[in-house]
């Protein structure tokens, strides 16, 4: 099995053979933020970041992202603290189970490294395919907006 590029560390899994990304994060890594929701890539509880574009890593096999650069949730943090999307969603109290969290903030990390300064309606088409059954739609629609500010004051800071 080739090696896969986790969170900034090289993780070398014997058992991810015919493995899905999800299981061998989840059960080789101990990596629990990407849940399994629906195990078909249409909830969007297992999301990781794949070269920092946002995938479903229950219908990824393992081996075809060898060598790739994967983000977890666990990996968007630094020694400084929370990632600003993280922060965002603390702040706005977006979550209420907290199932579709993982997805929701996986989303909008991706969501805004190419659209820095979204509207609702870019929010909610980028997030339209991820579920939230406790209804929190209007606190996460929140918690984007204050991210988009908080990533933007972050960046500001790092190139002054």
């Amino acid at each position: 099995m080739p090696a896969l590029y986790v969170n900034g560390q090289t993780h070398t899994v014997p058992s991810a053979g015919s493995a899905t990304l999800l299981h061998v994060l989840r059960n080789d890594l101990a990596l629990n933020s990407p849940k399994y929701g629906c195990g078909l890539g249409e909830c969007g509880a297992c999301t990781v970041l794949v070269d920092g574009v946002a995938a479903r890593a229950c219908v990824i096999p393992a081996q075809g992202v060898a060598g790739r650069a994967i983000t977890t949730l666990e990996g968007l943090q630094t020694p400084a603290g929370l990632h600003p999307v993280q922060q965002a969603f603390l702040d706005t109290q977006a979550a209420q189970c907290g199932y579709c969290l993982n997805g929701m903030v996986m989303m909008t990390v991706a969501l805004l490294r190419h659209t820095p300064a979204p509207s609702d309606t870019e929010i909610r088409q980028q997030l339209s395919h991820n579920l939230c059954r406790c209804g929190t739609h209007l606190e996460i629609l929140q918690a984007v907006h204050r991210a988009a500010l908080l990533v933007a004051q972050a960046e500001g800071e790092t190139s002054e």
